[in-house]
């Protein structure tokens, strides 16, 4: 157990929903080594019920879309404010950043000039677009800690040396009981978004695809995992009385995927889950026209989706924009709902994702490297001589 030499509590910032859970996850973990440590900061219900005093709640910067982002300026420049009087006043002994860089590189340059070491957990994604903000995060962040496999080779190729963890998914998602659970062969599984604007332009395409499927698949079933805070009768409202739909509810959504002998997915963190629970997906995704241009334009990456990231190939088809078909996307699930080679092939590729991932305990890890990096720092500070007069 690492002895604390400062007892001022751990500063946690998280700005969206799935980091809000790998914070409150991290600070278990710190708690674990040092259970007298005390948290406070911005996040969410996850990272409250974890015993963490949030000042701020996350709603506050979850803005989306360019004039909810201007609208919403006035607001985030008083926000900016609050937290750096917040920090002035309770003097934490670390900052720990969880991804939304737009932000958090605003919170992280007030905490150096405080004098306050920052942690930066869940890298920002750097290397898909603005590569330069890797020298922001030399200057003003003590550690990083990755939690993809190929961020490290990323930051060493820019001559900075990080940490990777894992990936904290690992740890969230019931894998063994999932393992344990027989996928239906007739089941073809819809996960269409958490926005309504995601939903209004794939859900109608992805039922297209599956009135299409049926039409060769007569014994075809959907099943359709709601997000958190979307209503179901919105979904319903695109889904025809001809095509039933099972819909399960956001707690049910692990269980749904591994039931699913194939998937039909949004571009987002789910497409990793789908990949680590062992279900083929076809990825999908829209913007607007002037979105899409501009992402052309910066993006630096091949592929939009995690699975193909890390496995440095396609192993989930990506239909994205004008690809983003009925008729397409339906030809690209067809041979894994009819033939059980195909299937097995795409089953066998994820087996070897699952590796390239690693185990659990990336929190475990991450909340190690912070404490001892904090305890080193403290050491060396006190070996200084006194200077004051």
């Amino acid at each position: 157990m690492i002895t604390p030499t400062h007892q001022g509590p751990v500063w946690i910032s998280a700005g969206e929903a799935s980091g809000d859970i790998h914070a409150a996850t991290l600070l278990a973990a710190l708690r674990e080594v040092e259970p007298g440590l005390t948290a406070l900061g911005m996040g969410g219900p996850a990272l409250s019920k974890a015993g963490c005093d949030v000042r701020f709640p996350m709603r506050l910067i979850s803005l989306v879309g360019l004039t909810e982002v201007l609208s919403g300026l006035p607001r985030i420049i008083r926000l900016l404010g609050q937290v750096k009087r917040a920090l002035m006043e309770s003097r934490p002994r670390a900052l720990i950043l969880i991804d939304c860089p737009d932000f958090h590189f605003r919170v992280a340059r007030m905490a150096k000039k405080l004098g306050i070491p920052v942690y930066y957990y869940v890298s920002p994604q750097v290397w898909a677009w603005r590569s330069g903000r890797v020298e922001f995060l030399r200057e003003h962040t003590r550690r990083v800690l990755c939690i993809l496999p190929f961020e490290k080779d990323f930051y060493a190729a820019r001559n900075m040396d990080v940490d990777y963890v894992g990936h904290p998914l690992m740890d969230q998602m019931p894998l063994m009981e999932l393992d344990s659970m027989r996928p239906d062969p007739n089941l073809l599984g819809l996960l269409p978004g958490s926005r309504r604007k995601e939903i209004s332009a794939l859900l109608p395409e992805f039922v297209g695809a599956a009135l299409l499927l049926k039409e060769r698949l007569p014994d075809l079933k959907l099943a359709l995992a709601r997000a958190p805070g979307v209503d179901e009768d919105y979904l319903r409202q695109f889904l025809p009385p001809e095509l039933p739909v099972t819909i399960h509810p956001p707690e049910d959504r692990y269980r749904m995927m591994r039931q699913s002998r194939a998937l039909l997915a949004a571009s987002g963190t789910v497409t990793l889950e789908a990949a680590l629970i062992g279900t083929p997906t076809v990825v999908s995704y829209r913007l607007s026209a002037l979105s899409y241009a501009i992402g052309k334009a910066v993006v630096q990456v091949k592929w939009a989706s995690l699975p193909n990231l890390i496995m440095g190939r396609e192993i989930f088809p990506e239909l994205l924009q004008g690809k983003a078909k009925a008729a397409l996307l339906a030809e690209r699930l067809r041979p894994w709902l009819a033939e059980d080679i195909a299937l097995a092939a795409a089953r066998a590729d994820l087996a070897g994702l699952r590796a390239k991932v690693g185990g659990p305990g990336a929190a475990h890890r991450a909340a190690a490297i912070i404490l001892e990096d904090l305890r080193s720092l403290s050491q060396q500070m006190a070996a200084q001589p006194n200077t004051e007069h």
